[in-house]
């Protein structure tokens, strides 16, 4: 008990950690609002605060993360060609997202004129989109990599299911073990990312699927969950 109250602690001392847990408040608060608005509109309207309230202060406690993509940049990840352009295209299109956020956050709150929440909201909508797609492009490039380091191993190690093993054999099933967890880190980041776009395209372009609240939620939740779990402490 006292080791998941610790882990508690120390994902709530992140600041991803805030955000997931934030993220987790809004989209909750919106599929209830969905789910009640016609037969308890009183608890809908509450609901409906709290999602609002959710939202803005989620926009708020991201003041500044677009320099975390502009350091990638500088940083000039990839280690071949495709990898730094995918590597550019996906920081970049975050940090777009993250700068042009805070100008549909100052809008939404009233500091500045609220004619500018369409424009704001659909460039950085395009930078979110922009950057989701090379993210989940990236990912599966290493994942299909991984998978073939994996099969590779596997055959050059034909012992790695008998009693008896050598110290190559446990270091092979070490390397597995960590292409394995990758994998899984990586499948959680897709999904999120995925989700993510489903949300970013519901701006850009509105259209009945992206814009309904039960594919917001849950949209919403899967990014927040896949978030929550590849940040959890191990």
């Amino acid at each position: 008990m006292n080791d998941k109250v610790d882990k508690l602690v120390i994902f709530l001392a992140k600041r991803d950690g805030i955000d997931k847990l934030v993220k987790t408040f809004q989209y909750v608060s919106k599929l209830v609002h969905w789910r009640v608005e016609t037969t308890h509109p009183d608890l809908a309207q509450r609901f409906k605060q709290w999602e609002v309230s959710s939202g803005l202060g989620h926009k708020a406690f991201r003041s500044g993360r677009f320099l975390t993509g502009f350091n990638a940049i500088c940083r000039n990840p990839g280690s071949t060609p495709g990898f730094r352009v995918l590597a550019v295209l996906a920081n970049a299109g975050e940090m777009v997202y993250f700068f042009f956020d805070h100008f549909l956050w100052l809008s939404r709150i009233g500091v500045i004129v609220a004619q500018l929440v369409t424009k704001m909201s659909f460039i950085s909508a395009f930078g979110e989109a922009l950057g989701y797609v090379s993210f989940i492009i990236s990912d599966f490039i290493i994942i299909k990599r991984g998978i073939a380091v994996q099969r590779r191993l596997s055959l050059q190690s034909p012992g790695l299911n008998d009693s008896t093993t050598t110290e190559k054999d446990m270091e092979t099933k070490e390397s597995l073990k960590k292409i394995r967890a990758d994998r899984v880190m990586r499948l959680m980041a897709v999904a999120a990312n995925v989700a993510d776009l489903v949300i970013a395209l519901a701006d850009m372009e509105p259209n009945p699927f992206c814009n309904h609240a039960v594919t917001l939620g849950i949209s919403g939740l899967v990014s927040a969950w896949s978030g929550w779990y590849r940040n959890w402490p191990s």
